[in-house]
C-alpha cells in the first residue's frame, strides 16, 4: 500500500502518530509575564543534541486560537520547563491536557505540587523524577501548504539546568530511565512504558 498525503481521499493524519511511536512526552511547564503558570503535555518531543544540551517540541495551531498558550507564554518570556512523565503520573497528565482557558493553572487542575527552579522561573513539577531548565533558542513556525493542514511550531530550547531525583541514580552515577517507567505515546489515546529490554554494545570495525 502507498498513500501520497496530498491526494489520498479522507487522508489519516493521525496515522503518522501511529507510525511515530512510541514517543516521550514533554510535560511542559511555562510561565507568563503576568506570573500565571501553564502545564501542557506534548507527545511531539525529544532530545536533539547533548553537547549543546538542546531539547525539541512542536504542536499544530488550535481549533479556537492561533497557538496553544505553551507557545504563546515561551514567546513571551523565553523560558521553559520539561519534566519527565512516569507510568504513575499518567492520570496526572491526562488532566493537564485539558482544554482550559488562558491563565489556568493545570497544576492545580491535575493536583500536583510545584517546585521552584533555580535558573528560570517556570515552577518544576514536583512529583517528577527528572526536569530540565530550558531557555528559548528559536521558534521555527511552520505553514499549511495544503488542505486539511494547521499552522505549526517547532520550540528549540537549551538546557540550562537538570533536576534529578537521586533514588533513581545508580552506583555507576547514571540516571536509570527504565526504572523510573517513563510514559510514552502510541496511536490515539493510548500509552505505554517500558516493555522487552535489551543491551547491544556497540558494534567494532571488521579487521581483515
Amino acid at each position: 500500500m502507498f498513500l501520497d498525503p496530498a491526494t489520498t481521499p479522507d487522508f489519516k493524519r493521525t496515522l503518522f502518530n501511529a507510525i511515530v511511536a512510541p514517543r516521550p512526552i514533554g510535560w511542559i511547564s511555562t510561565m507568563n509575564s503576568k506570573g500565571q503558570v501553564n502545564l501542557a503535555p506534548f507527545s511531539h518531543f525529544n532530545l536533539v543534541s547533548t553537547a549543546p544540551p538542546v531539547v525539541i517540541f512542536s504542536c499544530n495551531a488550535p481549533a479556537d486560537r492561533h497557538e496553544k498558550d505553551t507557545i504563546t507564554n515561551v514567546r513571551e518570556t523565553g523560558e521553559f520547563v520539561t519534566n519527565l512523565v512516569t507510568w504513575d503520573l499518567r492520570t496526572q497528565m491526562n488532566l493537564s491536557s485539558i482544554d482550559a482557558p488562558y491563565g489556568t493553572d493545570e497544576f492545580e487542575l491535575a493536583g500536583l505540587d510545584k517546585a521552584p527552579s533555580v535558573m528560570v522561573k517556570p515552577p518544576r513539577v514536583a512529583a517528577s523524577p527528572a526536569s530540565m531548565e530550558c531557555r528559548l533558542l528559536r521558534i521555527v513556525d511552520i505553514e499549511p501548504t495544503g488542505p486539511g493542514e494547521t499552522a505549526s511550531n517547532v520550540v528549540f530550547g537549551r538546557v540550562v539546568g537538570v533536576h534529578l531525583d537521586e533514588r533513581f541514580i545508580g552506583e555507576d552515577g547514571r540516571f536509570d530511565t527504565a526504572r523510573t517507567e517513563p510514559l510514552t505515546r502510541l496511536d490515539g489515546n493510548r500509552y505505554a512504558t517500558v516493555g522487552r529490554m535489551d543491551v547491544l554494545g556497540r558494534p567494532s570495525p571488521r579487521r581483515d
